[in-house]
């Protein structure tokens, strides 16, 4: 099994599916590619389509999108690794509850419209902090200046409201700018309608040791943004303002 998630989280690295796909089962015919799809759901992204085995989603996420559900899904083409964990799931007891699908299946009926005002608000919020002064760096596949932005052009067909950026500072700065957002709550969750904001290093990816987090390029300095489906110009006024603050620290 070869596990990979594109965009990652936190540094938004995008991968090549189909040339991964294709090195793997060039390699062994039952080498199985499974790829984490959570970021951008099957109406960005379609890995299957890519040469992949198996896409999981943690549905928590956008394909919910109203942070009410707590669940996982995979799906394949393959009914034979269909048939293996379908079994397992009912043999672990992994099954979720029928009000959850029920969440869930009443969720998929807004995605294309959710995806695309999440695509919208993170692009124009991506495009405002890479001319802010006080940001040295912009995460975002939609930007020329991404390092994949062509393997992202190429494989998806749309963005999510998940990036990332680099504030200039330390962790006094990025700690300021975190306490002085209004619209955006500072959580570690992603998906949802309302906008988050989380510092990677003191959270989610706090148990890296320090030294792969510096190796990686996690600083105290990267800011992850979950951009919500609020108005774009006030979760930009609420950015600005929050910069402002920080960088007089």
């Amino acid at each position: 099994l070869i596990w990979i998630e594109s965009p990652t989280n936190p540094l938004i690295k995008v991968a090549d599916i189909k040339e991964i796909a294709t090195i793997c089962h060039d390699i062994r015919d039952d080498l199985i590619l499974a790829v984490d799809n959570t970021f951008l759901t099957s109406y960005f992204q379609r890995p299957l389509e890519l040469g992949a085995d198996l896409v999981c989603y943690s549905l928590t996420k956008y394909m919910n999108g109203h942070t009410d559900v707590v669940m996982g899904g995979i799906t394949m083409n393959c009914d034979n690794l269909y048939d293996s964990l379908k079994f397992l799931q009912n043999a672990v007891g992994i099954v979720p509850s029928p009000f959850d699908c029920y969440q869930v299946n009443r969720s998929l009926k807004t995605l294309s419209l959710r995806m695309k005002q999440h695509q919208h608000n993170a692009i124009k919020i991506a495009k405002f902090l890479e001319a802010h002064e006080f940001v040295d760096k912009v995460l975002h596949p939609a930007l020329p200046s991404h390092p994949q932005h062509q393997v992202a052009l190429k494989q998806t067909y749309g963005y999510s409201g998940v990036f990332s950026f680099y504030i200039k500072g330390e962790l006094k700065h990025s700690t300021a700018f975190l306490k002085a957002l209004k619209l955006f709550t500072l959580a570690e969750s992603l998906g949802g309608y309302e906008s988050l904001a989380e510092l990677p290093s003191i959270m989610t990816h706090a148990s890296v040791p320090i030294e792969d987090r510096k190796s990686l390029g996690i600083s105290d300095a990267l800011i992850r943004l979950s951009v919500g489906l609020e108005d774009s110009d006030d979760l930009i006024n609420d950015l600005s303002l929050a910069l402002e603050i920080a960088s007089k620290i």
